[in-house]
């Protein structure tokens, strides 16, 4: 009886060390079909939750992977039941704001914005599938995911990103190929539409010496260097607000105005969503530093062209940023 139940234990330490190594995978599922870390820690943990409560259906060792992205999907379809889509506020309103304070009046309700993603924790740790799956979780890329229903949503994961097959996706949805390949084809027309930024690729040295120059002149606040970095119909918007601006030069003046807080800040590279992001501390007012931002940047045709600044700052705890900022960020490093 001892001999049989620690043969057991051994086989179902295994079989937890097993479904643990698909965590990051799931979690970047999850991102894609909710467009919230947050949301995706969560469901990812109530997978895990609900494999370990039906492992008796479990089909043998070598379907564990599809039986875990059944179980994920169906949890995300759970969440996502009678939910409003999730976009970012420049998808919300059909106008920008002026840059002045009263633009900052009208906050988003919780949970109505796509927040960014620590691409460590959404992505493999393999060097060549990062750089293949980067793209898919960008933050556009992202955004644009919400507008399709749910299904059409996972369909077009499991087959476009992932690579599933027809097959294997209509398994795990309890449908048929023929359903699967025409929502397959309705994500595509849908997405086509919502999608059609240029897609930003790896970092060359153009671009880093780009960004290099952004976090100069943003920390030395030199708004003549700052604005010659930026597309002339650049955009910026500051989740939970629902501000959001449109021009070079209202972004400028949004900094010299009611942003003009930030000067002194200091930045620290993150890889976001496939791409540089930054982590943005303010000073404080009494000599120290508070956690602000997650400045997420696309860049286009060597210029910027859009600053989103996620202003949560309890995505600091979540990708492990410290409260204060590291030395190598500090104005001046």
């Amino acid at each position: 009886m001892t001999e049989l139940l620690d043969a057991a234990v051994v086989d179902r330490d295994e079989l937890e060390a097993r479904i643990a190594s698909h965590r990051r995978e799931l979690t970047g599922y999850c991102y894609r079909m909710l467009g919230s870390s947050f949301d995706a820690e969560d469901a990812v943990q109530e997978t895990m939750v609900r494999a370990w409560r039906s492992l008796d259906r479990l089909q043998g060792p070598g379907a564990l992977r599809s039986w875990l992205y059944r179980i994920a999907t169906n949890v995300c379809l759970d969440a996502l039941d009678g939910r409003k889509r999730r976009a970012l506020p420049v998808d919300m309103s059909d106008e920008p704001y002026a840059p002045v304070e009263a633009s900052l009046s009208e906050t988003l309700p919780d949970g109505a914005w796509v927040e960014p993603a620590l691409t460590g924790s959404v992505l493999g740790g393999d060097p060549a599938e990062t750089a293949v799956l980067r793209d898919s979780v960008r933050l556009a890329f992202v955004a644009a995911l919400q507008v399709l229903p749910p299904r059409q949503r996972a369909v077009l994961v499991l087959r476009e990103v992932l690579r599933w097959r027809a097959e294997e996706v209509a398994g795990l949805l309890d449908t048929t190929v023929a359903a699967v390949n025409s929502a397959l084809q309705r994500a595509r027309a849908t997405l086509a539409g919502h999608d059609s930024r240029a897609r930003p690729g790896e970092v060359d040295a153009d671009q880093a010496e780009l960004l290099a120059a952004y976090v100069d002149a943003f920390q030395r606040y030199d708004m003549d260097a700052f604005v010659k970095l930026l597309h002339d119909d650049a955009v910026q918007d500051m989740p939970p607000f629902a501000m959001w601006l449109r021009s070079a030069s209202d972004v400028v003046a949004w900094m010299q105005g009611p942003g003009s807080g930030c000067k002194g800040s200091a930045l620290l590279p993150v890889d976001l969503n496939g791409s540089t992001a930054f982590a943005q501390w303010k000073p404080d007012g009494q000599g120290g530093w508070a956690p602000f931002a997650l400045q997420a940047l696309e860049v286009h045709d060597g210029r910027i062209s859009r600053i989103t600044s996620f202003l949560d700052t309890r995505l600091f705890e979540l990708f492990g940023l410290p409260a204060t900022p590291p030395v190598e960020a500090l104005p001046g490093s």
